[in-house]
């Protein structure tokens, strides 16, 4: 439940059972690096610490500790009691038929900081300077049992499986940089032969572990290997609940039906879900049927109606890719289906037009926060972009890659200034610009070039959020 990390003078924490993490500062990771999986007194945690804080009164301290670990009780992170018995009983698992707000402390300590920002941000925010890498995306294998219609990989370059021993040599490299999160994608990765084995592997060093997979693999003993490991989640595509489309954009027919029951056997054995509703011409008429289902199971859901060109700069998937009437449908969709959305917009403090930005803000996290591989060991900027080859750590270390390598601190040198035209945009609050979209859609891979389709969307989802903004308002 609660994996936990040092970095140098602050701490975090965060808890598989409902998402949630802390950023602490550093007498808060000094508390948190006294923790661990066995069962601890107050008295001999109180006397660990107590070696950090020379010369501070015993009594006092241990006030504090049991002031701070209560903190962390009341929000989910440990768990106390008399006996290990009392502990493993007071010690819930994620569960759909459990989810409830969580209680918000009224008056609490200093030492614990409840950020108004993401903890991504935060983090990002605190290295600003110097970037430190807290997640890593590892593909386990490139090979896919589908082949969908719009993936942005190219089926023939869907070849090879992770060695055990760069895989294992990865592991070892990431605990000794003090990751925080791992993401084990394909492919497909339930593909490779010792997937198992990884999960188990990655759980001794106790990352949070994050599976992107289309589910069609799922056995007992996978299953049994996710509960055991307690994963902060599992990420599925699910197109439509139509088989007959699913299965069109998959292209494999069966599909849809293991991949439906493959999510409903998650649910069952309360393994954290998100399902993911990519939207091109093929499903534009499903995807509210696709959010109503995962809502109906409390399910995190999210649709998304755009599309990138594949990595090696063909554009032949982006014949799916919605028309720019489309996406007017489809944003329609969501402006009406989606109650938080119409919320946001609708609030007093909305901001059609924010600030412009400060030019010398990075522009995403890439090389910042986070970076990728894939299964022969070449590391890449993000999902998306695997033609951007940052090094390979058959040849160099992790850290050597992140530290030294000339692309990583090229990329990580551009800033928003460089792309005047979106700093100046009436239309920026409704786009995301991103670099690998650029850069995978022109032939020369230029990431500096802005793709103008995208532009064109962000127009259309302003134009469409500010008239519902105006019926809300006539409608009052």
């Amino acid at each position: 439940m609660i994996p936990l990390s040092e970095y140098t003078n602050i701490g975090y924490i965060c808890s598989k059972k409902d998402y949630g993490d802390r950023v602490v500062d550093h007498a808060g990771a000094v508390f948190l690096a006294a923790l661990s999986r066995s069962a601890q007194s107050i008295e001999v945690l109180t006397a660990t610490i107590a070696a950090k804080f020379a010369g501070v009164d015993k009594g006092t301290l241990q006030r504090d500790v049991m002031e701070f670990y209560a903190m962390l009780e009341e929000d989910g992170f440990v768990v106390s009691g008399e006996t290990e018995a009392a502990l493993d009983a007071k010690d819930k698992r994620f569960s759909y038929s459990d989810i409830e707000p969580k209680t918000i402390k009224k008056d609490f300590t200093p030492l614990v900081k409840r950020s108004d920002v993401s903890t991504q941000t935060f983090l990002e925010q605190h290295f600003k300077g110097k970037p430190h890498l807290t997640a890593l995306q590892i593909e386990l294998t490139s090979r896919c049992n589908e082949r969908c219609v719009h993936c942005y990989i190219p089926h023939e370059n869907k070849l090879t499986d992770i060695e055990d021993v760069l895989f294992y040599d990865v592991l070892e490299q990431c605990k000794a940089l003090g990751l925080l999160n791992l993401t084990f994608s394909g492919g497909e990765p339930m593909l490779h032969h010792h997937f198992i084995d990884y999960l188990r592997k990655a759980q001794e060093y106790d990352f949070s572990i994050n599976v992107l997979s289309n589910l069609t693999l799922l056995n007992d003993d996978i299953v049994k290997e996710m509960k055991a490991n307690r994963l902060s989640s599992v990420q599925v595509s699910l197109y439509s609940m139509k088989p007959e489309v699913h299965d069109a954009i998959t292209m494999v027919k069966g599909s849809f039906q293991k991949t439906r029951d493959a999510i409903l056997k998650l649910i069952d054995n309360d393994i954290p879900l998100q399902i993911s509703c990519p939207t091109m011409k093929q499903n534009k008429n499903d995807f509210v049927d696709v959010l109503n289902f995962a809502n109906e199971h409390k399910v995190r859901a999210i649709t998304d109606y755009t599309m990138m060109a594949r990595y090696d700069h063909t554009t032949g998937n982006l014949d799916n890719r919605l028309s720019l009437n489309e996406v007017e449908e489809v944003i329609n969709a969501i402006v009406n289906n989606d109650v938080d959305y119409q919320s946001q917009l609708a609030s007093e403090d909305f901001n059609i037009l924010p600030p412009q930005n400060d030019g010398e803000d990075i522009v995403c996290g890439i090389c910042v926060s986070s970076i990728c591989m894939v299964a022969n060991g070449a590391v890449y900027p993000c999902a998306g972009w695997q033609d951007c080859v940052l090094g390979n750590l058959k040849e160099q270390s992790l850290q050597q890659i992140w530290e030294n390598s000339p692309k990583v601190q090229q990329l990580r040198s551009i800033r928003k200034k460089e792309f005047p035209q979106c700093r100046q945009c009436d239309d920026r609050l409704f786009c995301a610009m991103c670099m690998v979209r650029n850069a995978n859609e022109n032939a020369d891979g230029n990431p500096l070039k802005i793709n103008t389709h995208f532009c064109k969307v962000a127009a259309l989802n302003k134009r469409i959020a500010l008239e519902w903004r105006s019926k809300a308002a006539q409608n009052k």
